[in-house]
């Protein structure tokens, strides 16, 4: 895997963070506490939302150690 496909895949990490944060700009969080059904799914997408990050993060790992023996 070349470094170019390193580069791209962190570029498009970057590019969904910043669609996040743009996002977080245009939508603030209520300033109100959530019904507590809200807040376990809240805590339910956080959850799924963090394990998927995990995983980008060890394929990226991966690919940046299969281009260093590469």
């Amino acid at each position: 895997m070349g470094d170019e496909r390193v580069i791209e895949l962190i570029g498009r990490i970057d590019r969904a963070l910043a669609r996040i944060e743009a996002e977080a700009v245009r939508s603030p969080a209520p300033t109100t506490a959530p019904a507590e059904g809200r807040v376990a799914a809240i805590e339910e997408a956080h959850q799924a939302l963090r394990a998927k990050v995990e995983r980008t993060i060890s394929q990226i790992d991966r690919l940046i150690a299969s281009g260093e023996q590469g």
